[in-house]
């Protein structure tokens, strides 16, 4: 299967599984306790996407420079730091020591 076979069925299911919802609901809202869960999942992905790019190694698990860029912005988080001084605080952090290592 060539990759552009591919990319047309994974982007034909999610536009099935996205048309799938208001199908199914119509006009309905969604009960209290799976709309609290929805709430969750997009949080919930974007840490495991952190995780991942962060400790993810062609051989397991990888702390390198990326952790401590990551550890740079977390504190430039905790310091009420506006988001461009954290993007700036973990890249130059990275950059820093992937130049120095």
């Amino acid at each position: 299967m060539s990759v552009w076979v591919a990319i047309l069925v994974v982007g034909a299911g999610t536009i099935a599984l996205k048309a799938l919802g208001p199908v199914l609901l119509g006009g309905r809202a969604l009960p209290a306790r799976l709309e609290a869960l929805v709430s969750l999942l997009a949080p919930t992905l974007l840490a495991a996407l952190v995780v991942t790019q962060t400790l993810g190694g062609p051989h397991g698990v990888v702390a390198d420079a990326r952790l401590a860029g990551v550890g740079a912005g977390m504190l430039a988080i905790a310091l009420r730091a506006p988001l461009l001084v954290v993007v700036a605080a973990a890249a130059a952090t990275t950059a820093l020591l992937r130049a120095f290592s």
